[in-house]
């Protein structure tokens, strides 16, 4: 993997100013259908309870149902549309001098961490993540805007990379602040 730094931007020639490039990864292919699963199980509960409280309360308004339609709908969009906007957009990069991340599906969120302010690399794998394959890696670091987390790598990709870290983490001089 190529490092992450002022040097791998574009420099225009006029103004010589490092112009950031996209991280150089996407997350795994496995993460559209997982994105959907959760949407679909998180936005389900949310329609059915709407729905059962609608027909199961004596004398709800009849606007109400409008409500309820409107939410599945809204739902229903969500999880067609959210899992592919956020795959198109999720990157990550991992170099010798940075961790370098781009994640959002509504609002978009760069992170660049220098590997100096690590303080520790963490892997996480839920029941779901393990139906599809997949796991995240958080790296904390000396930094007020929290912790980097790159969601939905494939499970033998997230243990390599937190190996990595790890190993390019203890080798770096500093105390992690």
């Amino acid at each position: 993997m190529s490092d992450v730094g002022a040097s791998d931007g574009v420099t225009s020639a006029a103004s010589r100013t490092p112009v950031l490039r996209e991280p150089a990864h996407q997350v795994s292919r496995q993460a559209v259908p997982f994105w959907t699963v959760s949407a679909l199980l998180g936005d389900g509960v949310v329609v059915v309870a709407a729905a059962l409280a609608y027909f199961l309360i004596p004398d709800v308004p009849g606007w109400t149902g409008l409500v309820v339609l409107a939410l599945a709908l809204a739902a229903a969009a969500h999880v067609a549309l959210m899992p592919r906007i956020r795959f198109r957009v999720h990157r990550w990069e991992v170099s010798d001098t940075a961790v370098h991340t781009r994640e959002g599906w509504i609002g978009r969120e760069t992170r660049i961490a220098p590997l100096s302010r690590v303080q520790t690399v963490d892997s996480r794998q839920g029941a779901l993540m393990r139906l599809f394959g997949l796991a995240s890696i958080t790296v904390t670091t000396a930094s007020a805007a929290g912790p980097i987390t790159v969601d939905c790598l494939d499970a033998d990709v997230a243990r390599d990379v937190v190996a990595r870290l790890t190993e390019i983490t203890a080798a770096t001089e500093g105390d992690a602040t």
